[in-house]
Parts: C-alpha cells; structure tokens; sequence
C-alpha cells in the first residue's frame, strides 16, 4: 500500500537533510517533489494545489523547535495536512438500532459482495447478529457468491430468488430480522451506473422507502479519478453517509483514499486490504498518513496481534522456549496466527522501518517454505526437533518437502536462532506483552535513525 509514493515522498524529504532552517526554497522544493508524487499517485490536482499553498503559508520562515530538526517539522506539516484531506478524524458507523439497515451501493466490480460478507464478520466479532440481504437480482449467481461467502463466517442470508423487486426483497427482510433476532441488515445491492436512469431510480426507492442508518458507497481504489467523479454523482442524489474504499492491498496508486472525502466531504469508513474475511479495517486519517510517509502504523499491528494472541498462550509459548520444549507444531501454530492477522504486506508497512529490514519475496508465500517442510517432517520430529541432528533425517526432509538441503539447513539454522534469542528474552523475567512491546520500540527507534 502506497509503497511508490512513500519512496518518492521519502526522497523529496532528502533535500532537507543537514538544513538548519526552514527557508522557501527548500520548502518550495520539497513541496513540489511531494506534490509530484501526490499527482503520479492520483491525487486530484486541486487537491495538491490546495495541499502545497497551505503548508507554504502556515510554515514558511518558522523556526525550528528545540525537539525538531527541519526534516521533522516538515513531516509534520505534510503529516496534519495529509490528515486534513483524508477527513480529519475518524468517523464511526452508525449502528444504533435495533436493527440497524446498512445499504451497500456503488459501480460494477467495485467489491461490493466481497466487502458486505467483510462487514458482517467484522460486526460479528463486536458482538453483533448480521443478516445479510442479497438484493442484487440483475448479475448472475450474484445471489450464489454472496451464499457460498456468508457460509464460510457463518452468518445468514435472506434471499427470494425468484423475486424481482428489491424493494419487495428488503421489506421482507426485516421481519425476518425481527424474528431471527438480527440486529444488523447488510443490503448487497447490484452494481449501477449513474448514467442508468434505472438503475438509479432504483437506488433512490430504496433510500425513500427504508430508515437507513447507514448508506455506503463502495469504490475500487484502482479506478482512480474517475472514482471520484462517481461519487460526486452519486453523494448529489443520494447524500450517502460514507465511503468504503476496496483493493487497497493492490497495484493501485492510493490517490482514491487521499483524494476522495476533500472532494465529497464524505468520510471514509472502511477500507478492504485483501481477500480474506478479514481483511478489514476501519479507517483512521491520522494512521492512514503514517503509512503514506513511511512511518508505520503500529496501533493497527497491535490491535491485530491483540486479536489473535492472548497473554496466557503467548506466554505458555515463551515458558516452553525457556525448557527447550518449544517444537516445530508450536512453530506451526504460531506461523497460522500470524497468517490470520491478514497479508504479510500489509503487516510489514504497518512496522515503521520494517521493509528495510525484511526480505520480501513477492511473488512467494511467505509462510509457504516453513509450512511445507514442516508438514513433511514425521509427527515425532515435528515433536522432537533434535531428531534432525542426523544428517540422513535432513536429507530425507529435503527430498520430501521439494527444498534443497540448503534451505532446509537455513531453515533449521534460523528456528536455533530464534530459540536462543526468545530464550534470552524470556528468562530475564519478560512477558510476551512486554516482548512485542520492546520489539516495536526497536523497529521504531530504527526507523528514526534511517
């Protein structure tokens, strides 16, 4: 995410280094370098204009404060604007009925289905009882995905196959609510054009016959400025309550999410990172920017590891480590945790600095090496990892799991390592809260000194 306007924008950052003032040149050209990258991302261009002429009046000519270099107080700026343009602070769905109607509506190939199973295991987790209303009755086997996606997370839908009137669809949907104690209604509505007279005409029924809570409009971030022409289009007819931005863990540029809550003065409530259910995230300006300039975004990483490590395991893991029981079915177990939080991309921009120090294959699974040499090991070396103290058991590995005896040595090489770094750790009296805490510390230590 962003990583092309986060090198360009680190760069433009450079012409500052060893400055002891901030003076207009090089203000004026570090904001143009910013501005080009902004563009090149696909961020409207009024926006940069806007963008570039505030940060010049506010700062220009201000002396630099004891605890800030020039560098820093640049980045801040471009920090509290970036923050500014992307809706200044965070905006929470409204869910406060019981139930609450959410409406799901965009383009064609947006994302909506994708995204409304998303939401609803997202609203699960918090306690919640979704419904999810399959009221796209245009696209084929619309109905289909929507029923094959809310299975896998266990959450209901209301279809009428045969119907073929939304708003019949949706009126019948909410008794059903009632009666099967679902507070949530996510609509999954089919894709429109606003140039379909139809199609819109259809989408304005559905806002005037229901109480809606919450209308989103959902967009791909690689459509890019043409997304926020649409939504222009649609916020006039249909004054929506918010944006959920998709395919943000692709190709795309980005400049979606810096450019489009300026020009609707709509806020951005969600953003899909990924193909996985659990690939959602709420949106927060503030962290959003740390992303774009590179310097991470650690309350999200927390809050991910929180989700899928608890104290008392993650210290039963450290506890084995420091009695050399730790095996290669703990090593497992923790990679598919690991695996749960989401892409390992994503994680990785989400550690300040942690690009810099972690090689990254992107055309591989990272997980796949380890998770395939260990399924080949028999269950008593998986157990045992001393077993493979003989060379012939290595071999054997090699053959089994398709990797050269290199890797499998590099392999075991790194598993000792890490027993002796994490038993280290964990006998001067560390908790594995505390370990994560450290770690992050060092990461964002480092990334200050880069």
């Amino acid at each position: 995410m962003f990583k092309t306007l986060q090198k360009k924008i680190g760069n433009a950052f450079r012409v500052l280094k060893g400055n002891n003032k901030i003076t207009e040149i090089n203000v004026s050209i570090v904001l143009k370098e910013i501005g080009k990258a902004l563009i090149d991302a696909d961020v409207n261009h009024k926006v940069v204009s806007e963008f570039i002429k505030k940060v010049k009046n506010k700062y220009i000519g201000k002396n630099v404060l004891d605890d800030l270099n020039p560098k820093q107080l640049i980045i801040k700026l471009v920090h509290d604007e970036l923050v500014s343009i992307m809706g200044g602070k965070k905006v929470d769905i409204n869910i406060s009925k019981n139930p609450s109607i959410i409406l799901l509506f965009g383009l064609q190939g947006s994302g909506k289905t994708s995204f409304s199973s998303k939401l609803s295991l997202f609203l699960k987790k918090k306690g919640k009882n979704p419904l999810l209303v399959a009221a796209d009755i245009y696209r084929p086997a619309a109905i289909d995905q929507l029923n094959a996606l809310a299975n896998k997370i266990n959450v209901p839908v209301f279809s009428l196959k045969e119907n073929k009137n939304v708003i019949d669809i949706i009126k019948k949907s909410i008794p059903h609510a009632y009666k099967n104690k679902n507070n949530i209604i996510i609509i999954d509505t089919a894709g429109r054009l606003a140039v379909d007279d139809f199609m819109m005409k259809e989408i304005q029924q559905i806002n005037n016959n229901f109480d809606l809570n919450e209308k989103l409009f959902v967009v791909d971030s690689m459509t890019g400025q043409d997304a926020i022409n649409t939504a222009k289009n649609f916020s006039n007819l249909l004054n929506f309550d918010g944006i959920v931005i998709t395919k943000l863990d692709g190709d795309s540029k980005g400049g979606v999410a810096i450019t489009i809550s300026s020009v609707t003065k709509k806020p951005i409530k969600f953003i899909s990172i990924g193909e996985k259910m659990d690939d959602i995230e709420i949106f927060y300006p503030d962290r959003m920017a740390n992303r774009i300039l590179g310097m991470g975004d650690v309350v999200s990483f927390v809050e991910k590891v929180q989700e899928q490590f608890d104290e008392k395991k993650t210290n039963r893991i450290y506890n084995k480590i420091s009695k050399n029981k730790f095996n290669f079915y703990d090593l497992l177990d923790q990679v598919n945790r690991i695996k749960k939080m989401g892409s390992i991309k994503n994680i990785i921009s989400m550690i300040p600095g942690m690009e810099k120090f972690f090689l990254f294959d992107k055309k591989e699974n990272s997980f796949k090496r380890i998770e395939t040499i260990i399924l080949s090991m028999t269950p008593d070396e998986r157990k045992n990892p001393k077993l493979f103290d003989d060379i012939n058991r290595r071999i054997r590995l090699s053959k089994g799991s398709g990797y050269p005896l290199k890797d499998i040595d590099m392999f075991f090489k790194q598993f000792y390592n890490m027993n002796k770094v994490l038993k280290k750790i964990n006998t001067s009296g560390y908790s594995g809260k505390q370990i994560i805490k450290d770690f992050l510390s060092k990461m964002i230590n480092k990334s200050n000194n880069i």
